[in-house]
């Protein structure tokens, strides 16, 4: 008697487990389905003044602890599987306390991000950042210095020292050295020098600058408080 009871929980166990599976796969290829028709959870930005507005109103709502973390659901990675259309490159520092996806409270297939330390630039950086509007006309590239950086600080402190980084270290002090010389070693200074140099270099790129022209691109920097939260426009 024992035995076939436990038998039928077995088997109504087994049946759940499959119902279950069942819905899952069912409602996932429901998903898929219509991330293959092309059906997108909304409407991306299409021009840079509207990206901008996107990034901005993203950081008042992380600023002011109210993020919403949108845009990573099951629907969301579904419509993405197989095409994606970002409407911002954002090029910040490697710094674990700025990540853009959440500084500028986004989600899957809404940014580019390129991350370097101090935000340093150099051939293999710009083609990737020029990708996104080259390949998808991603509208906007913003270039996002931030407060107290440890990679400028180090550069700073290197050549007042005229002490040379460990390793490739030092290739962050060198691309900064300009910075630093405008600057008068101020290292906040020095991050806002830094961030306008790199948005008017690619401002000349060969690439960015017919779309610039055009009203189809903007390339833009930023300034991100570590105190505050905010990020403020620089350029």
């Amino acid at each position: 008697m024992r035995n076939d009871m436990f038998d039928r929980r077995g088997l109504l166990r087994a049946g759940l487990v499959a119902g279950g599976l069942a819905a899952g796969t069912a409602a996932g290829g429901a998903l898929f389905a219509q991330a293959a028709a092309g059906v997108a959870p909304d409407e991306r930005p299409g021009t840079p003044d509207a990206a901008w507005a996107a990034l901005r109103e993203g950081n008042r709502r992380w600023a002011s602890g109210a993020a919403t973390h949108p845009h990573q659901d099951a629907a969301r990675r579904a419509a993405l599987a197989r095409k994606q259309d970002p409407f911002a490159v954002v090029f910040s520092c490697i710094d674990s306390r700025v990540p853009p996806e959440l500084v500028f409270d986004t989600g899957l297939g809404d940014l580019f991000v390129l991350r370097t330390a101090g935000h340093t630039i150099d051939p293999l950086v710009t083609g990737s950042a020029e990708y996104g509007p080259a390949e998808l006309g991603t509208p906007l590239v913003v270039v996002l210095g931030h407060q107290r950086c440890g990679a400028v600080t180090a550069a700073a402190e290197s050549l007042q020292e005229h002490r040379k980084l460990p390793g490739e270290l030092n290739r962050i002090a060198t691309s900064l050295q300009s910075a630093y010389k405008r600057s008068g070693g101020d290292v906040d200074k020095m991050i806002r020098l830094n961030t306008l140099d790199v948005v008017n270099q690619l401002k000349k790129d060969k690439l960015f600058a017919p779309r610039i022209a055009k009203g189809k691109l903007k390339v833009i920097g930023g300034y991100y408080s570590i105190d505050t939260y905010e990020v403020t426009r620089l350029v």
